[in-house]
C-alpha cells in the first residue's frame, strides 16, 4: 500500500516557502532507515479519450528535492532553551515590578513556546490626596516599557543564583516586602528547604530553577512579549483576577524569526476559520460552549478517518466494543477518578435514588467487561478498542475550538496482558500507532519516555519490568526518545508522541501507559499456568488522542486541502449546459455506487464561475461536462492542484479515482496530456 504524506504535499503546493528550524538530538523521523518513502503521487502520462487509464505510474514525491522543514526546539528537548525561558520569566517579573511597584507577582512558569507571568495589580491610594487609583489594566505599551527594562537587566549581566532557606526565612522574607501569593505558594510546597533564586541583590521569587548562570546569557533580541489576557489565581472564578503576560523566547534571533513565521502561517490555517468556510462543523452556543456539530461535509471526513481506524485496528488484533456513557456513581469511586479527576467531572444525576455520573474517561467498563468471567492465562492478551465519547467539565474561557472541548471520543484501546507479553504488545502498539499517522501524513514524532513520580502505586519491580519493556520496544523500533524522569502518571510509566505538523508544529497525540492502579483496584485477575491468581498488566492506548483535537491538527495542517481519500466532496461534475445534467447525474450515481464522494453543480453559474466555486471548496478534482463529453462517455478532468489533466472515458477515470481512494494517493499528471475542449 503506498501513502501520500499530506504535510509534504501540503506545504509544497500552497506554500512559497517552508520554515526554516532547527533539529535537536532529541528529535529524529521516527522512521527507521531502512523504512520505504511513504509519500506517493499517481501520475497520468499522456493519453487519449480512447486510452485506457491503465498506463498510470507512481512516483514517490521524494524522488523531487523537497526543501526540508525546519524543526524549532522544544522544552523537552533542549534543556538549555528551557532554562532561558525560565530566566527570561522571572527577568520580566522584575522588570514589571519596577515599571509597577505595586505589582505582586504568583506564578511564572515556562510554556510550548516560551513563559507566562501572572500579576496581581492592587488598588492603590495617592499618598497626596488620598484619590484611590483603580488597579492598572496593562496596555501594549505597558509591554513595550517592560520589554526596555528587561533589555537593560539583561545588559547588567546580573549573577541568577540559587539560595536554600527554612520555611520559616522564606515565610518571613515574603510576609516582609508583602506578597501574599507567595504565602500560598510557598504553603503548596511540600518538601524543605526551600530553594530562592535570586537575580544579583535586585529581586528573589520561590523557585526550584532551572535558570543560566546570569541575566547576560539571556539572547534579549531572542524574547519578545506577546498579549496581556486575564486569568483567575488558582484557575479559580471565584479568586481575584490577575493579568498574564505572555512571550515567547528562543535561543537566537533566528529561531524566533522562524517562530514568527510559522505563527503567520498558523493564523492562515486556524481550524476554526476553515471548518465555517468550508462547512465542516460548527460550535452551537445554544447548545452551550465545548459541543461540536458535525456537519454533512464534516462528518463524511470523520467517518473515512473512524472506518481506516476500525479496520486497522482489526487487522491488527484488536476487538472493537462498545459501552454505555454514564454509569452508577460508585464505578468511579472505585476507578479512583472520582477522588483524584472529580474538578474534570461533570456533576452528577439522580436516577432513582442513586447518583450516576456522565463517563469522562472509557477504562473502567473495560475493566468491568474483562472481570466479567474469570480469563485463564491462555486467553490473554485482550485487545479492546472503542471509539468512545466522555464528557468532561472544562471552563469556558479554555475552550478552543476542536482543541479543547467539553464533549470529545476518544480513540480508546486497552490491552490486558502477561508480564512476559509487554514487550511485544507495546511495539505492536507503536507499530499500528505508526501505521495509522503515517496514513495521514504524519511521519515526524518527538518521542518522550516518563519515568517514576515520587508518588505512585506498583512495587519497585513492576515498575522496573514496565519501564524497561517501554524501552524495548523503543529500541526494538530504533526510535530515539527523550527522558522525562518522575513525568509517569502515579499508576505507571508511559510513552507520548507528539506529531509535527506541515508548518513544524509539535501535537500531543499519541500515548501508551502501563497501568498497575485499576487492575488493583478492579481485582482483575488470571488463572496462571500453574493455577495460582495473578493479576494482568493494563495498558492504555490512544493514537489521535481524541477524533475532534485530531481533525482540528489535520484541518490546520493541510489547510483545509485535505487529501483525495479524505475530501467530503472527490470530484465534481460542472455541467456547461442544461442539455448534459442528466448525463452528471448518471455518472454521479455510478460514483456512488463505487464509493466515491461526487456532486453535480447546479450549472447555474458561467464554467470560470463554477471551476472557482469548486476550487474555493478545495474539490480536489473537477471534471467539465459538455455535449462532446456526453456524446462521447468521456470526462474533461480538472486539477485543482495540478489544472486540466485531460480527457478520459468514465470507467477508466471512475477505476483510477477508486484506486486513488484505495491506496491514499493524489492523482496528478506529468507529460502531454489532451486538453479538453468546451
Amino acid at each position: 500500500m503506498k501513502f501520500c504524506n499530506i504535510a509534504t504535499m501540503s506545504l509544497l503546493l500552497s506554500l512559497s516557502g517552508r520554515v526554516a528550524s532547527f533539529i535537536p538530538s532529541a528529535v529524529r523521523h521516527a522512521t527507521k532507515a531502512s523504512t520505504p518513502s511513504v509519500t506517493s503521487a499517481s501520475f497520468f502520462n499522456s493519453v487519449s479519450t480512447s486510452s485506457p487509464i491503465s498506463t498510470a505510474r507512481f512516483m514517490s514525491t521524494a524522488e523531487a528535492p523537497v526543501e526540508e522543514a525546519l524543526v524549532l526546539p522544544t522544552n523537552e528537548n533542549d534543556n538549555d532553551l528551557l532554562k532561558i525561558r525560565h530566566s527570561s520569566a522571572h527577568v520580566m517579573a522584575m522588570a514589571v515590578q519596577d515599571a509597577f511597584p505595586e505589582a505582586q507577582v504568583t506564578i511564572g512558569p515556562w510554556i510550548d513556546n516560551g513563559f507566562y507571568y501572572d500579576f496581581f495589580f492592587p488598588e492603590t491610594t495617592d499618598e497626596e490626596t488620598g484619590e484611590v487609583i483603580p488597579s492598572r489594566k496593562l496596555t501594549d505599551s505597558d509591554l513595550k516599557k517592560v520589554k526596555k527594562s528587561m533589555d537593560k537587566i539583561i545588559s547588567k549581566d546580573y549573577p541568577i543564583y540559587a539560595e536554600e532557606v527554612t520555611r520559616e526565612e522564606a515565610k518571613r522574607r515574603i510576609e516582609e516586602i508583602g506578597e501574599p501569593f507567595k504565602l500560598e505558594i510557598l504553603d503548596s510546597i511540600k518538601t524543605e528547604p526551600i530553594t530562592i533564586y535570586h537575580i544579583g541583590d535586585q529581586w528573589w521569587d520561590l523557585c526550584a530553577g532551572p535558570h543560566v548562570e546570569s541575566t547576560g546569557q539571556l539572547p534579549k533580541k531572542a524574547i519578545q512579549l506577546q498579549s496581556v489576557a486575564g486569568a483567575y489565581w488558582r484557575g479559580d472564578e471565584n479568586r481575584e483576577m490577575l493579568q498574564r503576560i505572555y512571550a515567547t523566547a528562543w535561543k537566537d534571533p533566528v529561531q524566533l524569526k522562524a517562530y514568527k513565521k510559522m505563527m503567520q502561517e498558523a493564523k492562515k490555517r486556524d481550524h476554526r476559520v476553515l471548518g465555517k468556510q468550508l462547512d465542516l462543523f460548527s460550535i452551537q452556543e445554544d447548545a452551550g460552549g465545548g459541543l461540536v456539530f458535525w456537519h454533512p461535509k464534516g462528518s463524511k471526513i470523520r467517518t473515512k478517518i473512524e472506518d481506516f481506524w476500525k479496520q486497522a485496528h482489526t487487522d491488527s488484533g484488536y476487538d472493537l466494543v462498545y459501552s454505555p456513557h454514564i454509569a452508577n456513581l460508585n464505578l468511579w469511586k472505585t476507578s479512583g477518578h472520582n477522588d483524584f479527576y472529580r474538578d474534570g467531572m461533570f456533576q452528577q444525576m439522580e436516577v432513582e435514588n442513586e447518583e450516576y455520573q456522565i463517563r469522562p474517561m472509557n477504562c473502567p467498563f473495560h475493566c468491568l467487561m474483562y472481570k466479567d468471567e474469570l480469563r485463564s492465562y491462555r486467553d490473554l492478551p485482550f485487545r479492546w478498542a472503542e471509539l468512545g465519547t466522555v464528557y468532561r467539565y472544562e471552563r469556558s474561557g479554555t475552550l478552543h475550538g476542536l482543541f479543547r472541548v467539553r464533549g470529545f471520543t476518544q480513540d480508546d484501546a486497552h490491552v490486558f496482558c502477561l508480564p512476559d507479553q509487554l514487550q511485544d504488545e507495546i511495539v505492536a502498539v507503536l507499530d499500528l500507532t505508526e501505521k495509522i499517522l503515517t496514513r495521514f501524513g504524519f511521519d515526524k514524532y518527538d518521542i518522550m519516555l516518563s519515568t517514576r513520580p515520587e508518588k505512585s502505586v506498583g512495587s519497585d519491580e513492576i515498575w522496573d519490568n514496565a519501564t524497561n519493556a517501554l524501552i524495548g520496544a523503543l529500541k526494538e523500533k530504533g526510535w530515539d526518545y527523550g527522558i522525562d524522569e518522575g513525568g509517569g502518571a502515579f499508576y505507571g510509566p508511559k510513552i507520548d508522541l507528539k506529531i509535527r505538523d506541515a508548518i513544524g508544529r509539535s501535537w500531543q497525540c499519541s500515548t501508551v501507559q502501563c497501568d498497575f492502579n485499576l487492575p488493583e483496584r478492579f481485582d482483575l485477575e488470571y488463572v496462571s499456568a500453574e493455577g495460582t491468581r495473578e493479576r494482568p498488566i493494563m495498558l492504555h492506548r490512544a493514537i489521535f488522542g481524541s477524533i475532534e483535537r485530531f481533525f482540528g491538527v489535520l484541518t490546520e495542517s493541510t489547510a483545509g486541502e485535505f487529501p483525495f481519500w479524505l475530501a467530503p466532496t472527490q470530484l465534481k461534475l460542472l455541467p456547461v449546459t442544461d442539455a448534459v445534467v442528466d448525463y452528471c447525474h448518471e455518472v454521479s450515481k455510478k460514483a456512488a455506487r463505487m464509493g466515491l464522494r461526487v456532486e453535480v453543480d447546479r450549472g447555474t453559474e458561467r464554467l470560470a464561475k463554477q471551476i472557482r466555486n469548486a476550487e474555493k471548496g478545495r474539490i480536489p478534482i473537477m471534471a467539465v461536462v459538455g455535449m462532446k463529453e456526453m456524446e462521447s462517455g468521456t470526462l474533461a478532468v480538472r486539477s485543482r492542484k495540478q489544472g486540466d489533466l485531460g480527457t478520459f472515458a468514465v470507467d477508466d477515470l471512475l477505476a483510477e479515482l477508486v484506486k486513488c481512494d484505495d491506496e491514499a494517493i493524489e492523482m496528478t499528471t506529468m507529460g502531454d496530456v489532451e486538453k479538453s475542449e468546451e
